[in-house]
């Protein structure tokens, strides 16, 4: 699943391109919203909301996209070949006179008013990339449940939105604690905190997540998909599992060297 910083970037380039022109094009390819015509209709902005899209339209409607794990929005110069997918894949399509928008896979498509919008994002936490960004109030969330796992807490978006998968074993490294390790028993939870936000912010503008500060391929991440391979810090083979609730099991690496906490089958 895309983190918040890849939403972000997504929703900046979507904004560049389409906001402030009226729609040309405008196709909805999915059941609920076939008959639904916005052609004609001024794009206001394309903002992000944690790892939630929101097109605001002329007229008082809002487009909300998520793209969980497979979606992905494309941009295209008039004529140009899409390559995003096959087309039976194509969800959106938001076009003008200069750019087209194209929505793959989007597992959430849905039109609603402008005013409603916390029907769909109300319940999320403090966006770490948003301008309202409050970290006191994430960890008090996150304090709510001192016995939570911390990667299970950090990726509940109702704590604070915009941590995925790969953050979140980032900065379980960072802070040598593993995902298992009870909220309760992480120090400086303040530190963490700020750490996520520093993480987010340094990788908003650019594709990927370098969160070691080496773009050099394969030395990106310190053990983010690096099972079996040896610690960028330590030289210890960095293991693989699981984590989180059984309906939402997600894969973990952790340094058993630079990381201390509870590991599965403890």
């Amino acid at each position: 699943m895309p983190e918040g910083d890849t939403v972000w970037l997504t929703a900046q380039r979507l904004d560049a391109a389409l906001a402030g022109r009226p729609l040309v094009r405008a196709e909805l390819r999915v059941p609920q919203l076939a008959t639904v015509e916005l052609g004609g209709r001024q794009v206001l902005e394309v903002t992000p909301r944690g790892k939630h899209l929101l097109t605001r339209l002329e007229g008082g409607l809002t487009l909300h996209s998520h793209l969980r794990m497979d979606g992905a929005w494309h941009l295209y110069a008039p004529g140009e070949r899409w390559r995003g997918g096959a087309e039976h894949q194509v969800r959106a399509v938001l076009g003008n006179e200069a750019r087209t928008a194209v929505g793959y896979r989007l597992p959430v498509l849905e039109l609603l008013p402008t005013a409603e919008e916390s029907q769909v994002v109300g319940h999320l936490g403090p966006d770490l990339l948003g301008p309202g960004w409050d970290a006191a109030a994430a960890l008090t969330r996150l304090a709510e449940q001192p016995e939570r796992p911390l990667g299970e807490a950090l990726l509940d978006q109702r704590n604070l939105a915009g941590i995925g998968n790969v953050y979140v074993a980032e900065l379980c490294f960072l802070r040598g604690v593993t995902p298992w390790t009870p909220f309760g028993e992480v120090a400086a939870p303040v530190k963490l905190v700020a750490l996520a936000k520093r993480l987010l912010e340094a990788n908003k503008a650019r594709p990927g997540h370098v969160t070691t500060g080496d773009t050099r391929r394969g030395r990106t991440h310190w053990v983010y998909g690096r099972e079996h391979q040896p610690c960028l810090r330590c030289g210890t083979p960095v293991r693989g599992g699981e984590h989180g609730p059984a309906a939402q099991r997600r894969v973990a690496y952790w340094c058993p060297r630079c990381q201390r906490g509870p590991t599965p089958g403890q």
